[in-house]
């Protein structure tokens, strides 16, 4: 059986039992987050030939939404870039939704005992 977490009387997760939870939601998302730009930097330092700082700008570039730097020389490397910008959309937007979701959560859930509270 699950683990039921104490609620306060207004019915919210106590605010250290939230920041507990919010932590571990940044957490994930920085790891995803690191883990996603070393991929594209690997992938821009061996496919593409560039130095490694180089590989990071680009890398970040494309994880942040803003496109390639580096002129791109090969096909290899142009596929690796093209699947590498499509893995960073659907990344970005995970991400996102990890980070925030405690904070919609208890939003949404303060709301609805709000809501509770006028019937």
């Amino acid at each position: 059986m699950p683990k039921m977490s104490r609620l306060t009387a207004a019915g919210l997760l106590p605010r250290r039992e939230f920041i507990r939870r919010l932590s571990r939601s940044l957490a994930v998302g920085f790891a995803l987050i690191t883990v996603s730009l070393l991929i594209g930097m690997a992938g821009y330092h061996w496919l593409g030939g560039l130095a490694w700082i180089d590989a990071f700008l680009d890398a970040a570039m494309i994880l942040s939404g803003m496109g390639p730097l580096s002129q791109l020389h090969s096909d290899g490397v142009k596929l690796f870039a093209g699947f590498y910008a499509i893995y960073c959309g659907i990344a970005l937007i995970s991400t996102a939704g990890i980070m925030l979701a405690p904070l919609i959560h208890r939003y949404l859930h303060k709301f609805h005992l709000e809501d509770d509270t006028n019937d």
